[in-house]
């Protein structure tokens, strides 16, 4: 089922949501510019409401097709990344109430609505079938992205943040953009569905040139979900903007990245059928083994890195680099079980990862400072929010009973399941253990070392409420996860009923 342009405007009422919300914050923000309050964030969230509301029904309702004559894809698999976008951006809206960072000042409607924004890009890009739809929509959410990471204008760290990142971002879009080039050079055009019946019946001589495109647009596709060597922008950023900000990169960018890469892979390299030998018009490469390399030098880069971290946000993003690189072990070889393993995964980490953002949030609002070293007494100055960031780490780490062992346990699964790749679940398990040994940091400074100064920290109740909401699925999931793997095995139906 292809859709015109018309046709395709009742199936578009989430990205209208989204866009209505963005012009009522900016149009608002003019009108009120001098009052001051956190009627911005609800006014975010009260969009978001029905964004969420459309989404579900268009994945209950369960179509498939294209809209606007092929550029955007209409399925549960787009329908599953709009209801994890809403929860990383209904969530981030939450905490960006309660950051110091971003609560205060007067640019507080431009700051939701760069989010919904990026949200909106978010959207399109996991529902684009079309290389140049491809790269709009993620422009869209680089562009907003570099806005937000220097947000905090007049704080030097911020105003780098963004500057660092608009330069590696601009040069891998460059990459990526001429790889897509020379991919519409080779098959004709920039539908993904004809680019993989152009490459069906390629000449072998093209290989080469198949190569070097495909090469490029990974080079992308791997800056924004942060895998080694496009991985540099990350620690700087992450520390230097906004935490909440931080918080959202880590979770909403790049499970759009992931997204993305799925669908582009699945769609111009492997067609329509069951999700078992693919990789067939591109067989001839060994593309399994180099995303192979690929998934284990980033997630032991990202490791073996965060051990010398002081920092926990820059700690934080060497881990988000490393879990990257195990998210992809579940890529390496196109499966249906690989695929349905990403995205379990991906659930959890927005849970555990935002859900320790969170606590790094709380405690720079009480004590100004993100070292590991002011951590120091947490257990006793504020049990809670020691017993939350310990969950959250384990869980991170992959320790049982939490959603994240479950989540490790479906990517290993997955590469198990095939001889030719133990080494690269070992390389995992390996690179587990080491993340152990810098997360217990933290919690032996929260648990295990006395502070000078140890006077108690009052957590309102929001902040008491929002870790609860984190700290419950985190667990829950890792004791009863059926239902969401169940809505992770709908979610990928198109595998099998093609496009």
């Amino acid at each position: 089922m292809i859709l015109d342009n018309i046709a395709s405007l009742k199936y578009f009422y989430p990205e209208a949501s989204l866009i209505g919300t963005v012009i009522v914050l900016i149009v608002l923000d003019l009108a009120f510019k001098g009052r001051r309050g956190k009627w911005q964030a609800w006014v975010a969230l009260a969009g978001l409401a029905p964004a969420l509301v459309f989404s579900i029904d268009l994945y209950a309702g369960g179509e498939s097709g294209s809209l606007f004559t092929g550029m955007l894809a209409l399925d549960s698999f787009a329908g599953f990344f709009r209801i994890l976008f809403i929860g990383a951006s209904a969530l981030t809206v939450l905490i960006s109430v309660i950051s110091s960072d971003t609560s205060r000042g007067e640019n507080q409607g431009e700051y939701y609505a760069f989010l919904l924004m990026i949200t909106l890009g978010m959207f399109l890009l996991a529902s684009s079938m079309d290389l140049l739809m491809i790269y709009l929509s993620l422009e869209l959410v680089s562009i907003t992205s570099y806005v937000l990471a220097g947000f905090l204008k007049g704080v030097r760290r911020s105003s780098e943040a963004a500057l660092k990142y608009v330069i590696y971002g601009g040069v891998s879009s460059g990459i990526m953009i001429y790889g897509m080039s020379l991919l519409y050079g080779l098959a004709g055009s920039t539908n993904l569905m004809e680019i993989y019946k152009a490459l069906s019946t390629a000449s072998p001589s093209t290989e080469f040139a198949l190569f070097v495109s495909i090469l490029f647009v990974l080079a992308g596709f791997g800056y924004k979900i942060a895998t080694v060597p496009f991985h540099m922008w990350t620690p700087d950023v992450y520390e230097g903007a906004p935490t909440p900000v931080t918080a959202f990169l880590s979770v909403g960018p790049k499970a759009a990245g992931f997204a993305v890469l799925i669908r582009f892979f699945y769609m111009a390299m492997a067609g329509p059928g069951p999700a078992e030998g693919l990789w067939a018009p591109v067989s001839d490469i060994g593309w399994p083994l180099l995303l192979g390399l690929l998934s284990a030098g980033t997630m032991t880069a990202g490791n073996l890195i965060a051990i010398n971290q002081n920092n926990i946000k820059r700690l934080l993003a060497y881990s988000s680099i490393a879990h990257a690189g195990y998210i992809l072990m579940g890529f390496v070889l196109l499966s249906a079980e690989g695929l349905k393993a990403m995205l379990f995964y991906l659930v959890v980490y927005l849970i555990m990862n935002i859900g320790a953002f969170l606590v790094v949030i709380i405690v720079a609002n009480q004590l100004n400072s993100e070292e590991i070293e002011d951590y120091a007494g947490l257990g006793w100055r504020a049990p809670f929010l020691a017993v939350a960031m310990t969950v959250f780490l384990f869980s991170l780490t992959g320790i049982p009973p939490t959603a994240g062992f479950i989540g490790k346990f479906y990517l290993f699964a997955a590469i198990f399941s095939k001889d030719e790749f133990y080494w690269l679940a070992i390389v995992g398990i390996l690179n587990s253990v080491v993340s152990l040994y810098y997360y217990a940091r933290i919690i032996k400074a929260m648990f295990l070392v006395e502070s000078s100064e140890q006077p108690r920290l009052k957590i309102p109740p929001l902040h008491t409420t929002l870790l609860s909401v984190l700290v419950v699925p985190t667990i829950l999931f890792g004791i009863y996860w059926a239902p969401l793997a169940e809505f992770v095995a709908r979610s990928l139906e198109f595998l099998a009923s093609g496009f």
